[in-house]
């Protein structure tokens, strides 16, 4: 039976302000995966806390909404122990990246096998609206009422820094990008860590305008495709230039790529992690558009592979004589450094 979005909605009723973007994002999630023509049992949504942690009571999957933080715990456990399923983590700017940062970066490092969504609204939108780690310089919240003294994470950095083997961003209402970035991050073998700018209308309306309104988007917004070059602006006639020094602004006449490239213009790969880096320090530069796509990828052995390996090994590997049915705790606590356990 061919599954549609409406498979994999819940009948809870979806508790989100009216307008927030996370309706956008879940929509979207929904929309993709019945593209995979996977059936629900061989999901499981696991999320922290948060706005954006409810995610799991509208899914029509297994889920787990956990403790603060911790979503990255459990979502190793849970993949670890049944490597079929396909893992998806939900967590916030707040969750990820202040009391769950430490659990965040082991989870990209090691590389484990899942997708991880960082919904980025810069605010704590559940415990209504103090600053968060991503909040800009100066901005002025209940919780910073002279303005945040802190300098804020720039997520796509921290992965990048944390080794992680997939990097993306897109954007909560961009529905066609956001579903291009779901199946390469579904496809990729590895922690796929897409953040995701998503607007809180309540506490935090319009941070990310200048990419979300039609008449500035085009001027603030780079879109990244591996093997083209950085080009933006209404004309197209605006690009970027990567190099170990950082990245430099270049205009060139309007007309087809070659245009660009023979400008100076960089023709990106994801596979660069120079080229990666570079880009996602343009964030903080004034004058620079936003990127959005996939920021870098490569291919490693995943933590949850090398951990089955591990628990299973080789038939050559295993031991040949048989365990004794009758040996008691007491045995194994003093059996040794080293034992096996049948």
């Amino acid at each position: 039976m061919k599954l549609k979005a409406k498979d994999f909605q819940t009948d809870q009723d979806v508790r989100w302000c009216p307008g927030c973007g996370d309706y956008s994002i879940l929509a979207n999630v929904q929309r993709f995966l019945p593209t995979l023509g996977s059936g629900q049992h061989n999901y499981v949504f696991v999320s922290g806390i948060g706005c954006s942690s409810r995610f799991p009571y509208y899914m029509n999957t297994y889920g787990f909404h956990t403790i603060h933080g911790r979503a990255p715990a459990l979502a190793t456990g849970i993949k670890t122990a049944n490597p079929d399923l396909s893992v998806w983590m939900i967590s916030g700017d707040g969750d990820a990246l202040s009391i769950g940062g430490n659990h965040l970066i082991h989870a990209l490092r090691r590389n484990l096998d899942i997708v991880l969504l960082l919904f980025n609204n810069r605010i704590y939108g559940l415990t209504k609206g103090q600053y968060s780690p991503t909040s800009e310089v100066g901005k002025v919240t209940k919780s910073s009422p002279f303005g945040s003294v802190d300098q804020p994470i720039n997520p796509i950095t921290l992965a990048l820094g944390a080794n992680a083997s997939f990097v993306a961003r897109t954007l909560d209402i961009d529905a066609k990008h956001s579903l291009e970035i779901f199946a390469e991050a579904n496809e990729h073998r590895g922690t796929a860590f897409v953040e995701i700018y998503q607007n809180c209308n309540i506490f935090n309306d319009g941070t990310f305008s200048s990419v979300r309104e039609r008449a500035t988007k085009p001027d603030n917004q780079l879109v990244v495709e591996h093997g083209k070059p950085l080009i933006y602006g209404k004309e197209q006639d605006r690009g970027i230039a990567l190099s170990a020094g950082g990245a430099e602004l270049i205009s060139f006449e309007p007309g087809d790529e070659d245009k660009a490239i023979a400008a100076g213009v960089t023709v990106y790969d994801r596979h660069n992690r120079l080229h990666a880096h570079a880009l996602a320090e343009i964030d903080r530069t004034p004058g620079f558009p936003v990127p959005m796509g996939v920021f870098y990828q490569e291919q490693r052995e995943t933590f949850d592979g090398i951990m089955q390996r591990q628990f299973h090994g080789s038939d050559d590997e295993k031991p040949s004589e048989p365990h004794d049915v009758d040996a008691t705790l007491s045995d194994l606590f003093q059996s040794g450094d080293t034992w096996m356990v049948g």
